[in-house]
């Protein structure tokens, strides 16, 4: 059997994901904390034959957690994380952690973000302030001041390096390791008045798409050279029968 066809179509199957990835990139790279998707691919070697035929995987997909340009805002209600660090909120299911500290406060006081979900403490609580008590300051370390008094410290956490993420909602991520408190605020913390922009390098990421869709139309063309040899094949083995 023709090797060249299967493989041809792994490729495709591949690169139609890595595709699809790149569009979802550069669709959020002005996205607030948006975090770029990537494709690992793996080889996957087939017994099929007496020469092992090498395959495309489909692709795993992981989320890059490179930091994005931290851009000041003036806006008091904005926050970014500076170093190794995210924001803790509440989701629908648990805990989401993202680099958005793009903040509002409800008529009740509570600390929300653009969404509407309540930005935690350290201890995984929500965060309450006086709406009628006027302007906020928000240090380093995430300590709410309000006309000088404390009320409460924005949680900052860190992901441990070998945890999967997963994607919640268009900034957010969840992980399968607990996140860890972040204790020195040397290296990480928090920056009122700045926003994060996305990871996303839009010049990079057309760059990709234009050398994944190449390769796409290769791969395409490997398969149509492929099924005309086999059909010709089969062609000339009936007029010979």
């Amino acid at each position: 059997m023709q090797s060249a066809l299967p493989v041809a179509l792994s490729a495709q199957i591949a690169l139609q994901k890595r595709l699809d990835t790149i569009a979802n990139n550069v669709a959020n790279s002005r996205t607030v904390g948006f975090r770029a998707e990537e494709v690992k691919f793996e080889t996957v070697l087939s017994q099929a034959s007496a020469d092992p035929t090498a395959f495309s995987s489909k692709g795993d997909t992981y989320i890059s957690t490179r930091g994005g340009e931290l851009v000041s805002t003036g806006n008091s209600l904005d926050m970014a994380a500076a170093g190794d660090a995210w924001f803790a909120i509440q989701g629908k299911n648990g805990t989401v952690y993202t680099r958005d500290g793009r903040m509002r406060i409800s008529e009740q006081g509570d600390v929300l973000t653009v969404n509407g979900e309540p930005f935690l403490d350290v201890g995984g609580a929500p965060i309450q302030i006086d709406p009628g008590a006027g302007p906020i300051t928000i240090a380093r370390d995430g300590m709410i001041t309000q006309n000088g008094a404390q009320l409460g410290a924005v949680g900052l956490f860190q992901i441990p390096a070998t945890a999967q993420l997963e994607r919640a909602g268009t900034s957010g991520v969840t992980s399968n390791l607990p996140a860890i408190p972040v204790l020195d605020f040397g290296e990480a913390g928090v920056m009122q008045g700045f926003v994060e922009q996305a990871n996303v390098n839009p010049v990079m990421e057309m760059t990709k798409l234009i050398t994944v869709q190449r390769a796409f139309e290769s791969a395409a063309n490997l398969v149509d050279t492929s099924e005309r040899s086999l059909n010709d094949a089969v062609r000339d083995l009936g007029e010979t029968s």
